[in-house]
């Protein structure tokens, strides 16, 4: 089964060595899923949320363009696995050719998918499986923590 998932924002945890580690926080069958992600990963998505716009595409942008100026049109993204430690998520894709859909399935970081995702305000789902393993109470969270990413450490 799967759920659909809403970024609640980028969060940010503390290693082992005690600095910042940012995080995308989803939202799915009641409880939260933290994927660790890098700086750079969380300014895409954060920046995708904002909606702000940019004088050049950013790498997401510049993606979602040339995709629907050749005709398609990302549907959905998927996080369906979690095999030691790392996320997997799938980027559905639809096409039109001569009025007849194709679909296509792009294999692609979770943190990609999502930076897609907010751009275009696809469906986001989780399965089942992953949120057996890796989802987490909203009790073990702390709010403040949450939206307050600065990659300025």
């Amino acid at each position: 089964m799967e759920y659909t998932a809403e970024v609640t924002g980028i969060g940010v945890g503390t290693s082992e060595d005690g600095s910042n580690v940012p995080a995308v926080l989803l939202a799915a069958r009641e409880e939260y899923l933290p994927i660790v992600i890098t700086a750079d990963q969380a300014r895409a998505i954060q920046l995708g949320l904002s909606g702000e716009p940019f004088e050049r595409p950013l790498t997401h942008d510049l993606l979602v363009e040339m995709l629907t100026e050749f005709g398609g049109a990302v549907d959905g993204i998927r996080i369906d696995d979690l095999a030691d430690g790392t996320f997997y998520a799938k980027v559905d894709v639809e096409r039109y050719d001569d009025g007849e859909a194709r679909k296509f399935v792009f294999d692609a970081r979770p943190s990609d998918a999502i930076a897609l995702a907010v751009r275009v305000d696809c469906p986001i789902t989780v399965s089942d499986g992953v949120l057996d393993r890796a989802g987490r109470d909203e009790d073990e969270f702390e709010p403040e923590r949450i939206d307050d990413f600065d990659d300025e450490r």
